[in-house]
């Protein structure tokens, strides 16, 4: 019964985190769209040109619907869905690693940016390479990422402290 307990718990635990991770990525997905919106918004006409031009209209999101489900129209719910798999996965790396504590969140949304706005939306031809994009354009990214992690590792600093 010892071993089959400690199983139990381990898997509660783990349910447990990816339920807080996938609720709080919803929270932050949302918000951080919010954000890199409102940065794009007020951004230089010519770096929003540049950009767009490079995009051709089209988010990598877009992109990859047309590509893989037919119909571009997809696109928000592939965004969603890689934000709130994000959650999962800084749930299930968040309190099975001794390394990470305080500040994770930050270094995880930063990690994810340069892992999928930088890299495998270039990798998976979604988008033109880093350089097709003015500087704006990632910062604005780097920004919207570090936000979601700050928000994906709030819950759980507050179970730590608790």
């Amino acid at each position: 019964m010892g071993v089959s307990y400690a199983v139990f718990v381990c898997m509660r635990k783990l349910a447990t985190d990816l339920l807080i991770g996938i609720t709080t990525a919803a929270a932050a997905t949302w918000l951080m769209d919010k954000a890199t919106n409102a940065l794009y918004e007020r951004e230089n006409p010519f770096a929003k040109q540049r950009e767009d031009s490079a995009r051709g209209g089209k988010t990598a999101f877009e992109n990859a619907a047309e590509r893989w489900l037919g119909d571009r129209k997809f696109g928000n719910a592939i965004h969603w869905a890689l934000g709130l798999s994000s959650g999962a996965l800084y749930a299930a790396l968040r309190n099975r690693s001794r390394k990470l504590g305080l500040g994770s969140g930050l270094l995880y949304g930063a990690l994810f940016f340069a892992a999928i706005d930088e890299g495998m939306n270039t990798a998976l031809k979604l988008a033109p390479p880093p350089k097709a994009f003015p500087w704006q354009t990632h910062v604005r990214g780097l920004a919207g990422h570090l936000l979601l992690g700050a928000l994906l590792e709030t819950p759980f600093d507050v179970m730590d402290a608790a």
